[in-house]
């Protein structure tokens, strides 16, 4: 089917997260002609060299059988685009990877924040929270980020995030063993963690061998763990605490009398029970509408038709 006006161009987007990068090809009528997901590209979470191949492989699948010099525009949303937009070094290899794929328009790089938004709503302001590998919310204004909370980073900050999650079901575990309590989170730790049926000091040890060992980041993998065992007592605690530090980063990135959208975004907004219970939590606080957005890349490649047709452009 002919474009909107009759053109037949493409626009693409790329959410590129700390876990998974997606990529997301539609024609101008907002209709998805191709999609592709690879290995998380954040340059501070990945070598810079890795994230970027990640990026070009999404790009790669997404645009499979079409031809990628159609492609009008595109837009990047990234966690961790500050290193790319600094980092001359890694911008090149950002820069690269995209042409790598056969597009031609150049790479308009965004924020996380700023494709999550556009995915849940078309109102150029309001507030996201993105809380997936790590967390921040964002206030938006005219569809660009203007002021943020949270959002440190691992080492930092990051509560409420998958990181967070994880980091806490092992530290849970580790008291636990240490009281000789275990539950079924804990016992789901340790089992991912491959720790054998040995005396519990000896597991003990072993665990926090094995958190130490792996790089940072894998802690994120022990965060589904906490949803799948939400009525152990120990992931109660965990969840509920999350819920709480996410209500109120989102509420400090926003103004007292704030009536515009909230989208919420990211891999814990849709781990039952605890998405459920943020929506819930922020409904309570607030009067404005709450969103839940599915695809940070469908945001992206919106904002990239916005680029060429104005905010009228069709809606994926």
């Amino acid at each position: 089917m002919l474009g909107i006006l009759g053109r037949m161009g493409f626009v693409v987007g790329v959410d590129a997260g700390g876990t998974s990068t997606r990529a997301l090809v539609l024609d101008l009528d907002g209709t998805r002609l191709g999609a592709g997901v690879a290995g998380g590209a954040n340059p501070n979470s990945h070598p810079p060299e890795v994230a970027a191949g990640h990026v070009r492989q999404a790009l790669t699948a997404a645009l499979d059988g079409l031809d990628a010099a159609k492609v009008e525009s595109g837009v990047l949303g990234m966690a961790g685009s500050s290193k790319l937009l600094s980092d001359p070094a890694v911008a090149a290899l950002f820069e690269a990877a995209w042409a790598g794929a056969g597009l031609r328009c150049p790479m308009r790089v965004i924020t996380d924040c700023e494709a999550a938004f556009a995915t849940g709503t078309a109102s150029p302001d309001g507030t996201v929270l993105v809380a997936g590998t790590g967390s921040i919310a964002a206030r938006i204004e005219h569809h660009e980020l203007v002021s943020t909370v949270g959002g440190y980073g691992w080492l930092l900050g990051d509560e409420g995030s998958a990181f967070w999650l994880g980091r806490e079901a092992v530290r849970a575990t580790l008291v636990a063993l240490e009281r000789d309590d275990v539950d079924d989170l804990a016992a789901a730790v340790l089992a991912r963690a491959a720790i054998p049926d040995l005396p519990r000091r000896e597991r003990w040890r072993r665990l926090i061998t094995a958190a130490n060992a792996a790089a940072p980041i894998a802690l994120a993998g022990y965060a589904p763990l906490v949803t799948a065992h939400a009525t152990a007592p120990s992931a109660e605690r965990i969840i509920k605490t999350a819920v709480r530090v996410l209500a109120d980063l989102t509420e400090a990135a926003r103004p007292a009398d704030a009536r515009s959208p909230i989208v919420l975004m990211g891999s814990l907004v849709h781990a039952n029970p605890l998405g459920t219970r943020l929506k819930l939590e922020l409904t309570a606080r607030t009067s404005a509408p709450v969103t839940v957005a599915t695809e940070g890349a469908a945001g992206a490649a919106w904002l990239a038709a916005v680029k060429v047709l104005g905010p009228t452009a069709p809606r994926p």
